[in-house]
Formats: C-alpha cells, sequence, structure tokens
C-alpha cells in the first residue's frame, strides 16, 4: 500500500506537468483547429529560460525561492512572446491555406525551433541549482519531496487561474467567441488575430512553467526534451477530449498517472509506450475523448 501511495503521488506531480503543456495544444486547435507541433518546443525553451534566470539571480546571492518565481514570470513572458512571434511569422499568413500546409510549417517550426535551442545552448544538458529542490517530508515509507509539492500547488494555481480566465473574464469571453465563429465575432468588434495571438501565449507561457518544473523535478534540461513529453501532452488532449479545457487537465492526469503505475508495476523501460497506446486506443474507440463533447460547440 505505501508503494502505491508513492506511485500515486508522483503520478499526480507528472500528470499536472503534461496537464500544463496539453492546454497548450488543446486551446490552439479550440481556436484555430490547428495542432501546434512546436508546442513541446516552448516547453524546452521556458526550461532554459529557467535555468538561466534562476543560475543568474542565485549568483547575485537572492533567496532560491525568489529565484525561481522571478526566473517562472521571465520565463513564461519569454515564452508568450516566443509563441506569439511564431504564430505571426509561421501561422497567420496561412490562415487560409489548406490544413496539409499549416501542418507543415508546425513541423518545420518545430524543427527550426530545437535546432535553434541546440545552436545556443550547446547539446550537453544544463543541471539546475539543487538548493530548491532538497528536503522533503516521510510518512513511514512514503515521501513528499518539497518540489513535489511545489509542482503540484503551482499546477494547481495555473490551472485555477486559466479557467477563471477562460470562463469569467471578457478575454475569456472574447476567446470564446472566437472559436465559435470568427466572423460574427469580428462583427461584434473582437479582433480575432489579437484574440489567437494571445491563445498561444498563453499556451505557450503554461509550457514554460512546465519546463521549469520538469527541470527542477529532474535536474536538469536539455534542447531535445520537448519533443516526448510533447507528444504524451497531445496524447493527454486527444484523451480528454481536444478542445476542451477539462478534458485536458483530466487527460494529462490520467497519462501521468498510467505511466508512473506502467513503469512501478511492469517496466520502467516501455513507460513511453503505454501513452501511444492509450492515444491508439482513444481514436480508435472514442475519438472524440473521454468527455464524450461535441469538438464544434465547445472547443473553448
Amino acid at each position: 500500500m505505501e508503494f502505491f501511495i508513492q506511485q500515486l503521488i508522483n503520478g499526480i506531480t507528472l500528470g499536472g506537468v503534461y496537464a500544463l503543456i496539453a492546454l497548450g495544444y488543446t486551446m490552439v486547435y479550440g481556436i484555430i483547429q490547428l495542432i501546434n507541433f512546436a508546442h513541446g518546443e516552448f516547453f524546452a525553451a521556458g526550461g532554459y529560460m529557467g535555468v538561466i534566470f534562476i543560475s543568474w539571480m542565485a549568483a547575485q546571492g537572492y533567496h532560491p525561492y525568489v529565484c525561481l518565481a522571478v526566473s517562472l514570470v521571465l520565463a513564461m513572458i519569454y515564452c508568450a512572446l516566443l509563441a506569439m512571434a511564431v504564430e505571426r511569422l509561421a501561422y497567420r499568413p496561412l490562415r487560409q491555406a489548406s490544413r496539409l500546409a499549416v501542418l507543415l510549417s508546425a513541423l518545420g517550426m518545430s524543427i527550426f525551433l530545437q535546432n535553434g535551442l541546440m545552436l545556443t545552448q550547446g547539446v550537453y544538458d544544463k543541471p539546475y541549482p539543487t538548493e530548491i529542490t532538497s528536503g522533503g517530508l516521510e510518512f513511514g515509507l512514503i515521501t513528499i519531496s518539497y518540489m513535489q509539492m511545489l509542482i503540484v500547488g503551482l499546477t494547481a494555481a495555473l490551472l485555477i487561474g486559466l479557467n477563471i480566465l477562460v470562463f469569467k473574464t471578457r478575454i475569456g469571453k472574447a476567446m470564446r467567441a472566437t472559436a465559435q465563429d470568427k466572423v460574427m465575432s469580428a462583427l461584434v468588434g473582437i479582433n480575432s488575430n489579437r484574440i489567437i495571438a494571445l491563445t498561444f501565449a498563453i499556451g505557450a507561457g503554461l509550457a514554460a512553467a512546465a519546463g521549469i518544473m520538469v527541470g527542477l523535478y529532474y535536474g536538469s534540461v536539455n534542447y531535445s526534451m520537448g519533443f516526448v513529453p510533447g507528444i504524451k501532452a497531445f496524447a493527454a488532449a486527444v484523451l480528454g477530449g481536444i478542445g476542451n479545457i477539462t478534458g485536458a487537465m483530466i487527460g494529462g492526469l490520467i497519462i501521468g498517472m498510467v505511466e508512473i503505475f506502467a513503469a512501478g508495476y511492469l517496466s520502467s523501460e516501455y513507460k513511453d509506450v503505454f501513452a501511444f497506446i492509450i492515444l491508439i486506443g482513444v481514436l480508435y474507440f472514442k475519438p472524440t475523448g473521454i468527455m464524450g463533447e461535441n469538438v464544434d460547440d465547445t472547443r473553448v
């Protein structure tokens, strides 16, 4: 039972990270029906910006948690601006083009951003400072690290904040209106280009936060770290119902817990396979995802 509870804690921690990344996929798809395959690179870029800012501030003598808080905000802003630039240069000119053209543009942008990270940051892993990640609470054989508590708490705060933004504010109402009908939303004064760019920015900011948390949790980042978590987060978005925010959260938690339990009870060598098995199963048996909603009516 202690082993089960420990794996459950680990699964919730990892699932929260996947949920943050999956939200970027599902929000972008909900508003312009695009699978943004470059989204995983925002996750990686956030991890790199986090280690750069944290290391610099730690060298100046700031408290570790001040370093983390400031670095988190700066990395989210950086990735939000990067996502808006990507949307403006790679996606907006193809807004009226075929789905295949936009998909190829997304794949090309993913390769471009990944190689940009490799050229600017190098091919070797960059370690995160360890002062923030040390320590934890022990309950018999069960251990909850301070890093796990921080990840779960921060993830919950970001998810709650996103729900409030989307469903309780004028910006969220404009996002939902643009997702349902761009022409009619434009007639009532909504700037669809600005709303779409904002959606990219929000999704990339959440991915950047996830990148920093993964870097802290595992101790390092590398230029290719966005690919596998990005695919798993995409599987989580499809599992929950692509275009549905609540579904992306649930899907991320499910994927994370399945991966952790599979690694703990079966084999850690094949833990990455189970996310793809779930993706194939969902696409075959329930393409709309577990929320089972009409994507056309509830994209955001």
